[in-house]
């Protein structure tokens, strides 16, 4: 299945459009998604018809068909980001109808930012979908009685986000231990406190797989709708997609097809296996129907009447007897109700395809009532029941950081097989290093390609030094673990390294040097040997590092200097982890790594402290 286009890739194609500058670009990017409901990269009439519903413009299929061809160049039936691109070149002069609906929908949809005239599109459904969602999951924290409950009709959720303390509690709430509590100033008396909570739910937020790219402090701290939005809407899918997995549901197991194996399916994104998931409900239930999007397949509510109908008893078809597509909905929703699955949307949203909201709605549904038999004893014995496909922690780790990059990344082995995603990642920390006239770009990419990407991205790492004696392209491209994870980890040293030097001005950065900047700065109160030093394991080094950097910032009470046990390593290591990042280190290693004194992870927390000391905790360093 085709990966879905990133604004990396938006890009690219706009830059055969000089014309525009880079605002300009940015702005396009966002109106073009804004039509675009499922983020396949192309706008259909289903789409467009949504958008001009909610504008309250009459159309009919007719019209839809005519505005479509009017701009639609190579006869597909959708409009592609590149024919979007010369619609608006064009349209000043062209008198366009799909211009015309643009500019009326960028009117419709825009709020002012905060703090300056940008404008940036925002959703009231969202908005009051996730606030009911926090009140509901947060609502007996005592730390959040200032802030809850959220009233969802006004503009209470951009505010309760400015002191950082339910940012930090949501990021809890997707991940648990993913901070340490001990760290979260839960009373901020200024803006330096509260500027430090969310300098760690934006690192931490990193580090479970939030897109951060061009998301600061500042940003939060504005109130900035559609940055709150896109952050909190991040979170709560990673909450409820958590649990999509193997280990977590072996049953899953039932959703294999002909000759798929258990990997192939786990390959999936979690919301290509939701949407397998309906379908397997749909064909045990005798229906015809299936679904590709949580959009317009789901907005006439039958596939999810019958799913429900399926896994929740005592939900049955009776909403199918309403005729209204709303009643309908209401009547399904009611259904869903009698099993406590009634939550993020409501019969409006179902009726006009909130493909976010309905992926919510789908995810919780599963989580609740999966409705996949157990296995039997034998079934079990067919597959590995200690599946990984990540392998280990340190490729959960370079996946983090590449996705941190604006590449994203789920699983480093299969995700790099193409080459792209490896020289996107090249290209973002050393600009203009990549000819992309030299690179396949259209998906899917041939295996020839694919291998060429994949030789050029070996290249250009040596080029910058990298050791890769006996790495090759046809390495990357069979998903080598070894030798893809050896690329990736110089890739992320030579970042760390090159950020230094120019916070050095100049000066070249080694290992070394990391050690004895790590060693001069803490004093002599505890030291390091080097990146192997097991007497690291405690974390009291890094508590004492962190300390140095921003003297008091250390409660003494909470560090067991005398940490012998895995328990107490564990929780040094959990607290020195929130306190680097409430410093604005944007780190990914976890507990278990520093108690490990896995080497390459440790080498990237001292390296960014090395960086956030060097800047200044100005935020999340990169």
């Amino acid at each position: 299945m085709a990966a879905k286009p990133t604004v990396a890739d938006y890009r690219a194609i706009a830059r055969g459009f000089p014309s525009f500058n880079t605002r300009e670009v940015n702005d396009l990017i966002r109106q073009f998604q804004l039509f675009d409901d499922d983020g396949n990269g192309s706008i259909d009439t289903n789409e467009l018809r949504q958008v001009m519903v909610n504008m309250e413009m009459d159309v009919d299929e007719k019209q839809l068909q005519e505005i479509i061809a009017e701009v639609d160049e190579d006869n597909s039936g959708t409009i592609e980001f590149a024919e979007f691109m010369v619609l608006m070149k064009n349209a000043k002069t062209s008198g366009s109808k799909m211009a015309a609906v643009v500019e009326k929908a960028g009117d419709m949809y825009k709020v002012q930012g905060a703090t300056d005239s940008s404008a940036h599109s925002f959703s009231e459904e969202e908005k009051t979908s996730f606030s009911d969602y926090i009140n509901m999951a947060l609502a007996h924290d005592s730390d959040l009685a200032h802030l809850l409950p959220i009233d969802a009709a006004s503009m209470d959720l951009f505010e309760v986000v400015k002191d950082g303390i339910l940012l930090c509690k949501l990021i809890n709430e997707a991940v648990p231990g993913t901070i340490d509590e001990r760290a979260i100033n839960k009373k901020p008396k200024n803006a330096f406190s509260r500027a430090e909570n969310l300098n760690m739910a934006v690192a931490s937020a990193a580090a479970i797989g939030v897109n951060v790219v061009n998301l600061g402090q500042d940003d939060l701290t504005s109130g900035k709708h559609h940055i709150v939005l896109g952050l909190i809407w991040q979170l709560i899918r990673i909450g409820l997609m958590r649990a999509i997995n193997l280990e977590a549901h072996p049953e899953l197991y039932r959703l294999l097809e002909e000759g798929e194996s258990i990997e192939d399916l786990m390959r999936l994104p979690a919301d290509q296996i939701l949407l397998r998931w309906l379908n397997y409900h749909l064909a045990a239930a005798g229906s015809p129907r299936r679904a590709t999007n949580f959009g317009k397949d789901l907005s006439d509510s039958e596939i999810l009447t019958t799913v429900l109908a399926q896994v929740g008893p005592p939900c049955d078809m009776s909403p199918m007897n309403e005729s209204d597509k709303l009643r309908r909905a209401d009547a399904m929703l009611a259904e869903a109700d009698k099993i406590e699955c009634r939550k993020f949307v409501t019969p409006n949203d179902v009726t006009s395809g909130n493909s976010k909201l309905n992926l919510l709605f789908v995810a919780n549904l599963f989580n609740t009532h999966p409705g996949l038999a157990e296995l039997t004893e034998e079934e079990a014995q067919e597959i590995d029941m200690d599946f990984d496909l990540e392998g280990d922690r340190e490729a959960r780790v370079f996946a983090l950081y590449l996705s941190s990059l604006g590449v994203p990344v789920t699983n480093l082995y299969e995700d790099l097989r193409d080459g792209l995603a490896l020289l996107k990642a090249f290209d973002a920390v050393e600009p203009g290093i990549v000819n992309w006239k030299k690179v396949a770009t259209k998906v899917p990419i041939r295996r020839f390609s694919a291998i060429a990407n994949c030789n050029y991205a070996v290249v250009l790492g040596k080029s910058l030094h990298f050791s890769l004696v006996g790495v090759s392209g046809d390495n990357i491209n069979e998903g080598d673990r070894t030798r893809t994870l050896a690329v990736v980890w110089q890739l992320c040293r030579f970042h760390l390294l090159k950020v230094l030097r120019e916070l050095g001005g100049g000066a070249k950065i080694e290992d070394a040097d990391m050690i004895k900047w790590a060693n001069d700065t803490v004093g002599g109160v505890s030291t390091m040997r080097d990146f192997r030093d097991k007497s690291l394991s405690n974390a009291v080094f890094f508590l004492d590092l962190i300390n140095a950097i921003k003297p008091g910032i250390v409660e003494a009470e909470y560090v067991i200097r005398d940490a012998s046990s895995e328990e107490d390593k564990t929780n040094n290591a959990r607290y020195a982890i929130a306190l680097a990042r409430k410093l604005g280190a944007l780190i990914f290693l976890l507990p278990e790594d520093v108690v490990e004194v896995r080497p390459k992870l440790i080498l990237t927390l001292v390296g960014t402290l090395m960086q956030v000391a060097k800047r200044g905790s100005a935020g999340p360093s990169a």
